[in-house]
């Protein structure tokens, strides 16, 4: 599904991403973890086409991301994108913010995409607030929103870049549960995140990124049991502590 080979990206004379090269098939759960500033992020974001990138290649259902051909807002309203400040629009209701794009984009009248927004809001526990406005919500409610929205598009895959790091500890599993059911029902899904406990209960693969480098990329009970890089343990041996 996503496809990714010797990706390389440079802010100037800075590398932030050194020959990235790792795939994710349909119905996986990769979770992308690492210290900040490892390059997680911009990783995530070259998926989307939202950071370019000079040397490499990624692929999406087979179409090329960097390519000029290739029309990244139709390749985009396939992929799913999660972040981490919830990036609502603040002047529309919890539910013109499921259906906006619905209609602009995918062309539903619409009454369709009101009854789609509101079936979303009920599966992420939220149909009570459709009529509120973002700021009316608490962090944990408007990132719900936000994944409902992304789910709105019915996208073949979702990326989540740190989706729980602004949120108050409190808030953090009832996001955690919505992706965890997501996962369960065999979504494809890319997620930066440190929330190991998640990485542990329904990811597939775990990579572990170091200075724009991929230095792990391994199925979960071997990352967990048994990481192979004096990095990684020493990473691990402090997050999970």
């Amino acid at each position: 599904m996503i496809s990714i080979n010797n990706v390389s990206k440079w802010y100037g004379h800075f590398q932030v991403l050194t020959d990235c090269t790792t795939e994710v098939n349909k119905g996986e759960v990769v979770v992308v973890c690492g210290p900040s500033g490892s390059g997680k992020s911009t990783l995530i974001k070259a998926v989307n086409g939202l950071e370019p990138f000079q040397k490499g290649k990624i692929t999406i259902d087979g179409k090329s991301v960097g390519n000029n051909k290739t029309n990244l807002s139709k390749l985009r309203a396939k992929v799913g994108m999660v972040f981490q400040h919830f990036e609502l629009f603040p002047h529309l209701s919890i539910t013109e913010n499921l259906t906006l794009a619905q209609i602009k984009v995918l062309g539903r009248s619409k009454d369709e995409a009101a009854a789609k927004a509101l079936k979303l809001l009920d599966r992420v526990g939220l149909r009570a607030q459709a009529d509120k406005f973002p700021a009316q919500l608490s962090g944990g409610q408007q990132q719900r929103v936000a994944i409902a929205r992304a789910l709105s598009m019915d996208p073949i895959a979702m990326l989540f870049d740190e989706p729980t790091s602004a949120l108050d500890p409190e808030m953090i599993n009832e996001v955690l549960d919505v992706m965890v059911e997501l996962a369960q029902e065999g979504m494809t899904m890319m997620c930066v995140t440190h929330e190991m406990g998640f990485a542990k209960k329904v990811a597939h693969r775990v990579i572990f990124m170091d200075k724009g480098l991929i230095i792990e990329d391994d199925k979960k009970e071997d990352f967990f049991a048994n990481p192979k890089s004096d990095r990684a343990k020493d990473f691990l041996a402090k997050i999970l502590h």
